[in-house]
């Protein structure tokens, strides 16, 4: 009987492997516009996870009350001030426009005398204050004029924007209602596909991924809070006004990783603007302090989350945010969680037996010949 020529079987392992690798860019082609969104929703249902199941018990053990509270609280929290914000910036945008029309006219008197008293950076201000104050209106109205174009356009640009990222906060919520309905069987297909690619040590890598996310959202939510409440006690104590909202915006900027720095150098300013020499320089030193505290923070609070190296962590959250923005300081960490779990499983697996070594060259596997000379 003829063999089969192997020509047949490379053309339908060819074949095969070209109809999977269409359907997974089809599939991918298809879930594109939904990525985002659900890897948001699976972060935040992951790192709520054990909220929610305390409070499904609270509801007498209902899921569907559980998860309609959830739902809720995501919308709260994400869509409906997102939403006012914007909202406020279209009945706004008259003023906005006006008002950096008007900058281009603007003529700048010369500097108070509390500019110089500014440490550090007060002399060199004052200097480029005088200079600028020398300059003829029409000549600054031609050098204004294009960064006031430039910012009605940015204007316009973020308003398109944000309201593109409202859609995606719906998709978010509607995507965590349908995984807190159904995680556990999530979680199990998730858990089931790892070991079927890296047996026990793709199980762990996966189950080890969700402790990192956890521990990252944890970790940014957490620091946030912190900077955002030492900074408004910095407020309050100053007397800058509007301490409470400042607050708030202070903590939704940590969440967004710009730190706090865009809230407490305007108030810095607002204090020495007000003669308020003494209160300036000591928020100058808080706002140094609260604004790098998240450097030592949130690795810490991470590492707690997952048991990893403080450095593969800090490496993570910045590399993530660098490559990816917002998203990367949850997908940079997990990612680099999988390989450390994968790497580490596979130099630290079963070594070959002292029979197995004996009976080969130098461990190769292939046995000795009789007439060796070794």
């Amino acid at each position: 009987m003829k063999p089969a020529t192997p020509s047949a079987d490379i053309a339908r392992t060819t074949l095969a492997v070209l109809f999977i690798a269409i359907l997974i860019s089809a599939s991918f082609w298809v879930l594109r516009p939904f990525l985002t969104a659900l890897v948001w929703a699976t972060m935040i249902v992951i790192t709520t996870w054990p909220l929610m199941l305390s409070l499904q018990k609270c509801l007498w053990g209902k899921r569907a009350l559980a998860v309609a509270a959830m739902s809720a609280a995501l919308l709260l929290l994400l869509v409906i001030p997102l939403t006012l914000a914007i909202v406020s910036i279209v009945e706004r945008s008259d003023d906005i426009v006006g008002w950096a029309r008007s900058l281009a006219m603007y003529t700048p008197a010369p500097p108070p005398a509390w500019v110089e008293q500014v440490p550090v950076i007060g002399p060199k201000l004052a200097e480029r204050w005088r200079t600028l104050a020398t300059i003829d209106p029409v000549e600054l109205s031609a050098r204004l004029a294009p960064h006031v174009k430039a910012i009605v356009g940015w204007i316009v640009a973020q308003t398109g924007s944000v309201m593109m990222m409202v859609v995606q906060f719906l998709l978010t919520v509607i995507i965590s209602a349908v995984l807190y309905a159904s995680g556990e069987k999530a979680a199990m297909g998730v858990r089931l596909f790892a070991h079927r690619l890296g047996g026990k040590s793709g199980e762990d890598a996966s189950i080890l991924a969700a402790k990192a996310i956890r521990g990252v959202a944890l970790g940014v939510v957490v620091t946030a809070l912190a900077q955002a409440l030492l900074g408004g006690i910095g407020l309050a104590l100053s007397g800058v006004p509007a301490a409470t909202l400042l607050t708030a915006v202070m903590f939704i900027l940590c969440v967004a990783q710009l730190g706090p720095s865009l809230v407490l150098i305007p108030a810095v300013i607002w204090l020495f603007w007000k003669d308020q020499t003494m209160w300036g320089s000591i928020m100058v030193v808080w706002a140094v302090v609260v604004g790098t505290m998240d450097n030592f923070i949130r690795p810490i609070l991470i590492k707690k989350g997952a048991d990893l190296p403080l450095l593969l962590i800090f490496a993570g959250v910045i590399g993530g945010l660098i490559a990816f923005g917002v998203i990367g300081l949850f997908i940079g960490p997990v990612m680099l969680a999988v390989t450390y779990t994968l790497l580490v499983a596979w130099v630290m697996g079963p070594e070959p037996t002292e029979e197995a070594a004996a009976g080969s060259d130098f461990g190769t596997g292939h046995p000795q010949r009789e007439d060796s000379a070794l």
